[in-house]
């Protein structure tokens, strides 16, 4: 940075996926990556991925030698389970093998859900984690890190009921940003979809998997369209990631596209596939609403909602029994009241595409929530955080 005597920061940034194509926290990453260098942080990306099936100890001393040659100022290690292929072992392994003068930094990206080994009891997980030893979804990381960062209130909780440590929240902003020019970027995105003028136009945006509850949407069509005869779908994302390899995404997808055909709306969904940034800009400004029916329930920690939020999108989405304090039904979205429920997705997308005014309420109110998660923001918040680990530095 200039002038103020702020030193640089060297960071060893460890992903298990280096493809932002098929993976969030990879994309996550790189954005983050490219953030932090606006405020003086110099991010070197460290992959761990394995060069054959099993080979995760070749792979995390691979990683944790890259650490040592880098001889960076901190690692940070972004964690999901997906990201290391639902793996328990890079957690495990990764931090005895980092130099122990290194601070360590983790950020829970899912957490909450899953345990590695499943089969060791519950009594158990609590006394190990309560004693510091072992954390049941990442191993030796959240006991081994210096700080722990959260992108939810929810995983934050968890962590806190398990551990008694209290963990940064850091929110997630967009996985796309807004590319403008939405005047344009409508009619091109529409007339790509071969769309009539009159057309309403709904999207479900993010990496497309079972959890998402696409199915439901597909099976809320007829109805809705009874309801909005020129409607159309477009589902905007990859099927292919980390947590869905090729055979099962391809599976999935010609499962959708039967499932849309046996309702009799096959004419009226796009599956787009994985689209660039910029393309995926046109179709949030293009649609009228998003539709996002998680099977488990949708947050802000999910850049595709706060991308949609962003854009300006009024958005309909189920919520987790815990809800979302920035997702009120009527406020911010149109919440769905039944998870993995196409009635009830059809009941919520028909109350949002009837109202013109709670449409724009939300989007006034969606841009508001997404204006406090920005990429700068973000950057600067992990700047203090690791200023907090670093000893005092002359000059």
């Amino acid at each position: 940075m200039d002038g103020g005597g702020v030193r640089p920061v060297r960071v060893a940034m460890v992903c298990g996926a280096d493809d932002p194509a098929l993976d969030g926290v990879a994309d996550y990453t790189r954005r983050l990556a490219a953030a932090l260098h606006d405020v003086d942080v110099h991010v070197s990306p460290v992959a761990v991925v394995p060069r054959r099936p099993g080979g995760w100890l070749a792979a995390v001393r691979g990683a944790a030698g890259a650490v040592r040659a880098l001889a960076p100022d901190l690692v940070h290690v972004q964690f999901a389970p997906s990201a290391f292929r639902f793996s328990g072992r890079p957690g495990l392994l990764l931090p005895p093998l980092l130099p122990r003068s290194l601070p360590l930094v983790t950020t829970l990206h899912e957490y909450g859900s899953w345990s590695a080994p499943s089969w060791l009891p519950d009594r158990v997980w609590r006394r190990l984690e309560r004693a510091g030893r072992l954390d049941r979804e990442s191993g030796r990381l959240v006991p081994g890190s210096d700080l722990v960062l959260v992108t939810n209130d929810t995983h934050g909780a968890v962590v806190t009921a398990r551990t008694g440590r209290r963990p940064l929240w850091v929110p997630v902003p967009p996985n796309v940003a807004d590319h403008g020019a939405p005047g344009g970027a409508r009619q091109r995105f529409r007339r790509r979809l071969g769309l009539a003028p009159d057309a309403v136009l709904l999207v479900f945006f993010g990496f497309v998997h079972p959890v998402k509850g696409v199915r439901y949407l597909l099976e809320a069509l007829p109805w809705l369209r009874s309801r909005h005869p020129a409607l159309h779908l477009a589902v905007v994302g990859g099927f292919t990631s980390r947590a869905l390899p090729e055979p099962q995404a391809a599976a999935f997808r010609a499962e959708l596209v039967g499932i849309a055909a046996a309702h009799g709306v096959g004419d009226a969904v796009t599956f787009t596939g994985y689209l660039p940034a910029p393309e995926v800009s046109e179709a949030l400004h293009a649609a009228d609403a998003a539709v996002l029916p998680f099977g488990e329930g949708v947050t802000t920690k999910s850049g595709a909602l706060v991308a949609a939020l962003a854009h300006g999108l009024p958005t309909a989405a189920t919520l987790p029994p815990a809800g979302d304090p920035d997702l009120v039904d009527g406020v911010t979205v149109a919440v769905i009241d039944r998870r993995r429920d196409a009635p009830a997705v059809a009941r919520a997308t028909d109350r949002l595409l009837s109202d013109a005014a709670l449409r724009g309420r939300l989007a006034r109110a969606g841009r508001a929530v997404a204006a406090h998660r920005s990429w700068p923001g973000i950057a600067a918040a992990h700047r203090a955080a690791y200023e907090r680990l670093l000893p005092v530095r002359d000059g």
